[in-house]
């Protein structure tokens, strides 16, 4: 590589006479100058008929290196024979141009590989959406991972369960675990988490104390996947006592199952004390579907919405606050645990207030604003 100057000459003792000079042989020189085959083209560029090589391009885009020989050859009257010389400033220009376009190169290269990051990481953040999948059954179970808050849109693994402990949901937003029982069962959902009942005895969750008070108003939402095709299913429900204080699932209604959210008002479970708001007409059966229930104190009315729509509304009179912890996949009726639940749940929230149905729409959509925060919640997505 040459920075442009012609390099230092060394002066020679005259050659012998008669020779071709020092390092030539004697007599006349070759034609083309030694070194250089004859006709040819010379060393390094294409022979007649051979196609140019596409890769070398010079900063103008032609063919790099150009046609004409790299180097002049300088004939003089006082040489004996034709003697070469580097054109070093040609050879100086090409050597920039060839670093110039290494450099675009690579720039353009790094252009592209921020793209491709911002554009996975969009890709990202549209897909850990409030909302999150909707569940799907599986048998497989895992929960280990680091904590990640609800409202995080970072790439933190999220925890199903509690450190330790594969039997006990965690709480994101408050100290409350959930105990799962033999057959309600961790297992994946994309990158995140739900629980899956088999529908039988086992397949219940219980908090350790009550979590709703049923004295104020208060809003419950799940995302369920029902499989059982008959018969009453409890997705939650709070008390343990003689009867409930509030339960949401299914149950069948004119002989066909239908979504249900109900209330109890006056102890030992009476039919005459419970208050029921329906959503019939839906498909029941292995559907992703969002509920939401909720309570209104001072409205003193209770309604249901199901994937952001409004079911129904019924006046109440206060709820009785049926003793006993908070229930996933049971509820009690008659000091009997009913409603096991088969099927999958996960993104279970209470909120300490009644949604209005503007903002279970809202909810439903991911545009929640200003988004209320839950007082507990489970398995997130």
């Amino acid at each position: 590589m040459s920075d442009g100057t012609n390099p230092p000459s060394h002066p020679q003792p005259e050659p012998a006479p008669g020779s071709g000079g020092y390092g030539f042989p004697p007599g006349p020189p070759a034609q083309d100058g030694y070194g250089y085959p004859t006709q040819s083209g010379g060393y390094g560029y294409p022979q007649t008929g051979q196609q140019p090589n596409p890769y070398q391009q010079d900063a103008e885009g032609g063919q790099w290196p150009p046609a004409q020989p790299a180097f002049t050859r300088l004939a003089g009257p006082d040489l004996p024979g034709a003697s070469q010389e580097p054109d070093w400033e040609a050879m100086a220009d090409r050597s920039a141009a060839e670093r110039r376009r290494k450099r675009l190169w690579m720039l353009g290269g790094s252009v592209t590989v921020l793209a491709l990051l911002a554009g996975g990481g969009t890709f990202f953040l549209l897909g850990g959406d409030e909302d999150g999948q909707d569940a799907q059954p599986s048998n497989a179970a895992s929960a280990s991972a680091s904590p990640e808050p609800e409202d995080s849109k970072g790439p933190a693994a999220y925890t199903a369960t509690v450190a330790g402990d594969d039997t006990l949901l965690r709480d994101s937003y408050g100290s409350m675990g959930i105990r799962l029982g033999p057959d309600l069962k961790v297992g994946p959902l994309g990158k995140r988490f739900q629980v899956i009942g088999k529908g039988n005895g086992n397949s219940w969750g219980q908090s350790a104390e009550p979590v709703v008070d049923v004295t104020k108003s208060f809003t419950v939402t799940a995302r369920a996947y029902n499989s059982a095709a008959k018969g009453s299913r409890i997705i939650m429900s709070q008390g343990d006592g003689e009867s409930f204080s509030f339960e949401l699932g299914v149950n069948e209604v004119n002989g066909k199952q239908a979504w249900i959210f109900r209330v109890q008002t006056g102890d030992k479970g009476a039919a005459a004390t419970t208050r029921t708001v329906t959503a019939e007409g839906l498909s029941m059966v292995k559907t992703p579907t969002l509920l939401m229930a909720t309570y209104d104190a001072e409205k003193k009315a209770i309604a249901l919405y199901v994937d952001g729509k409004k079911a129904g509304e019924t006046p109440v009179p206060p709820i009785w606050p049926a003793p006993g912890p908070l229930q996933l996949g049971r509820s009690k009726h008659h000091n009997i645990w009913t409603g096991p639940w088969q099927g999958a749940l996960h993104s279970i929230k209470l909120y300490n207030m009644a949604f209005t149905e503007e903002q279970a729409t809202a909810y439903k959509e991911g545009k929640l604003e200003p988004s209320p925060k839950p007082t507990h919640a489970w398995l997130l997505t």
